[in-house]
């Protein structure tokens, strides 16, 4: 790619301002002790099914919060921000737990699966649940995150297909750039464990195997130098994911293999059975139930219609947007994430898309992967050596050259803004790379040791802090707390017409979804 500074270049750079941003912010719903909750999806928060800003994920208990996309990131912290506030108005006597490792879970049969209505799509959405917690464990699905989404200016696709004199349709175009953006994520979004990770400790009621952690005290497993252990092969990254491999070399090859891996029986899950005694322990006893099972830090994604599968609706349209999905929970941000991590991301994805990305053949993704796992189990290690195109070299030397390409882009959107944001967000995060000890993960560690606390106590605390800061702060605007209430009003609804419409049983309902109809 041609230096920035280039004629042809800062035409192109002009259109890297207004893009589209959104988050999607997951929550464990917990009592005052910091007890999962058992009660079911509060009822002022409408549908789960289809309320548009305030869903579930996994479990009954786990909230998802979603905004829409905007233009600006302050309109997307303010957004999210409003979505806690107006959830803790309607929370009797519960808090959001406040980390992405979960509070003291209990067993997985009383960890409640998220329910939808009785729908056969709010039915399929259920079973899809029951299934991943007989693969995985339930208590694993307990572990929360943030999801950023991102798609770069319509303006830019044109002004970047011209600049490289390509002349393929631009859906085409735009889903191979995008694939591209995806692969060099892969190669280098570990710096986003290290810069932004939130979780190096967790609770010892979390039911998995140790290895490799330390007992910080009699509650609290850690490991000294972890950044994310929610992303490291202790969480996330586990060995049933590890066997699939989904190709990153162009569109059709992603949508090929995650429709393969669907296809595919896998020998454990026949093992669980589908459908035993009238209820559906799982959608399929294949690799995958359906595409969103398969975890990976980065998806390329386009809005699907109403029932549409999502790889259906990547054939339709080639891909539209990405899905950074290697964010922990922010600890010590009320919302879990700020403005700066939003706008470092932004920068990061442009120079992700502009960058030459090279195919991966088995190698590179291996040594992609293996660079993820040590940044996440020991990321701010001083001895910890990563690989890039099979030659050693360490994690600040490496940080340091990707900082200052994504301070490149910062400056060119900050022009465009008129302003130093994004530039002054960079520089944060390079600070973060001078300073290991300034990162969210050291500093979780510096408050639990300081303290001679607990994870759990530590996270109940943080969670009772950002409950108050949400009931002290200006109250939501009428219009706001308005446009809420109606959400939930009319999505219950939705939920009642989407019931009333139902003509087939589930069990046909789920031969036509896999069978494409």
């Amino acid at each position: 790619m041609a230096s920035l500074a280039d004629a042809d270049s800062e035409t192109l750079a002009s259109t890297f301002a207004a893009g589209l941003r959104g988050v999607e912010k997951e929550a464990l719903r917990v009592d005052l002790a910091g007890y999962l909750s058992q009660h079911p999806h509060p009822p002022p928060l409408g549908s789960a099914l289809t309320n548009r800003f305030i869903t579930t994920d996994f479990s009954e208990a786990l909230l998802e919060f979603v905004t829409p996309a905007y233009v600006t990131t302050w309109e997307t912290l303010r957004c999210i921000c409003d979505i806690h506030q107006f959830t803790y108005e309607n929370l009797d006597d519960e808090l959001l737990w406040a980390a992405s490792m979960p509070c003291r879970t209990p067993a997985d049969t009383h960890i409640p699966l998220a329910r939808y209505g009785t729908s056969n799509v709010g039915q399929m959405k259920t079973a899809y649940r029951r299934g991943l917690g007989y693969r995985y464990g339930r208590n694993m699905q307990t572990i929360a995150g943030v999801h950023f989404n991102y798609s770069l200016p319509l303006a830019f696709w044109a002004v970047f297909q011209e600049l490289l004199d390509d002349d393929r349709g631009v859906d085409a175009f735009r889903s191979d750039r995008y694939m591209g953006l995806v692969r060099n994520v892969r190669r280098n979004g570990w710096i986003l464990l290290y810069l932004f990770g939130s979780s190096p400790a967790l609770c010892k009621s979390f039911d998995v195997e140790a290895s490799g952690l330390e007992s910080l005290n009699a509650d609290t497993w850690y490991a000294p130098f972890a950044t994310s252990l929610r992303m490291s092969d202790l969480g996330y990254t586990n060995e049933s994911q590890g066997r699939i491999n989904i190709g990153l070399n162009s569109v059709d090859d992603y949508i090929h293999d995650l429709s393969e891996a669907i296809r595919t029986p896998d020998p454990d899950y026949q093992k669980i059975g589908v459908k035993v005694d009238g209820v559906y322990r799982q959608l399929s006893a294949n690799q995958l139930q359906i595409e969103n099972e398969y975890y990976s830090p980065i998806r390329p994604k386009r809005v699907a219609r109403s029932g549409e599968r999502p790889t259906t609706a990547l054939l339709r349209g080639g891909v539209e947007y990405v899905e950074i999905r290697s964010l922990d929970i922010n600890v010590f941000d009320p919302s879990g994430i700020n403005q700066n991590t939003m706008r470092f991301i932004e920068a990061f994805l442009i120079y992700s898309a502009i960058t030459d990305s090279p195919m991966f053949d088995d190698d590179g993704l291996s040594e992609a992967t293996a660079n993820q796992t040590e940044v996440a189990r020991r990321g701010r290690d001083p001895s910890l050596v990563l690989y890039r195109g099979g030659e050693a070299i360490s994690l600040s030397d490496w940080a340091n050259e990707i900082i200052d390409a994504v301070h490149a882009v910062a400056e060119v959107i900050d022009r465009a803004e008129k302003s130093d944001s994004h530039v002054a967000a960079v520089g944060a995060m390079r600070e973060l790379v001078k300073n290991p000890e300034a990162t969210p993960s050291a500093r979780m560690l510096d408050e639990l040791r300081t303290a001679n606390c607990s994870f759990f106590d530590f996270a109940l605390s943080v969670a009772e802090g950002h409950r108050d800061y949400f009931r002290s702060i200006t109250p939501l605007k009428p219009e706001t707390r308005d446009r809420f209430e109606r959400e939930a009003k009319e999505s219950l609804a939705r939920q009642q017409a989407i019931e009333d419409a139902d003509s087939i049983s589930f069990d046909e309902y789920l031969e036509r979804y896999f069978a494409g109809d």
